[in-house]
């Protein structure tokens, strides 16, 4: 996993490059203390992960990464706790609060590490499904590749949990967050509606109502206005049908 660490102090930098030659996977290319010098390295070095101070006298990490169109993973580093709301927003792996231990560092380091294997698999995923259209395509006679997943990845704080496909009821739209209810918990992940349903294989699931998705094998009745599953009654919307709960 390759890094670069942003910092105007110099020590912050020291400890980050001595915490990152102790984590076997990995490799601290550069360090910064000018964020416009570690623009201008990331418009030519492709970067995993970036250790990114929040408080600088140039420009904020979160000005920083708003210039950034594709901006790589990001663990930010520093001394105000108040910033940690503002962080969030930017769906930052986790936040590391000066003087940080070690073995804060490499749980930080180890979260990183999991989502980028996680979207290496997805990347493989795909490029298989793009490749067996392929096949399909050539040979009309060839029989469907399944590409149906067992489970999703979703964002949970700093977190990206994994949820089995099977264990969806529904998902519940709240503000800025989706809540996806399962058979042993609750998770609220900052997205859309949208962005959730284009997780869901739609064999499996509907969208019954602008807030609510449902499990299709889950749902114990409905009617015209309602769908009931699991003991809960949750409604259809005006501008959905209940006929495409019958493959209509």
């Amino acid at each position: 996993m390759i890094a670069i660490a942003i910092d105007d102090e110099p020590k912050a930098l020291d400890i980050v490059r001595n915490f990152a030659d102790k984590v076997p996977f990995l490799s601290l290319k550069a360090t910064f203390q000018d964020a416009f010098e570690a623009l201008d390295f990331l418009q030519r070095e492709p970067v995993d992960l970036i250790f990114l101070d929040i408080k600088m006298p140039d420009i904020s990490g979160l000005e920083f990464l708003r210039v950034l169109s594709n901006p790589p993973l990001v663990i930010f580093t520093t001394a105000y706790a108040e910033h940690a709301v503002q962080s969030y927003d930017f769906d930052a792996i986790d936040y590391l609060l000066k003087p940080f231990a070690i073995s804060r560092f490499l749980k930080a380091c180890t979260k990183a590490h999991d989502v980028l294997k996680v979207r290496e698999l997805a990347l493989l995923e795909e490029n298989k499904r793009q490749a067996a259209g392929s096949i399909l395509v050539e040979n009309v006679s060839a029989k469907p590749v399944s590409a149906v997943p067992e489970s999703i990845f979703v964002k949970n704080g700093y977190e990206q949990v994994r949820v089995l496909l099977d264990d969806i009821l529904y998902l519940e739209a709240g503000g800025n967050y989706v809540v996806f209810i399962t058979k042993h918990q609750k998770i609220a992940s900052r997205m859309t509606m949208n962005e959730a349903e284009s997780l869901l294989p739609p064999e499996h699931f509907v969208r019954i109502h602008r807030s609510y998705i449902v499990a299709k094998d889950k749902i114990e009745r409905f009617d015209r206005y309602e769908v009931y599953i699991n003991g809960q009654v949750i409604p259809i919307g005006a501008n959905y049908s209940h006929q495409q709960l019958m493959g209509k």
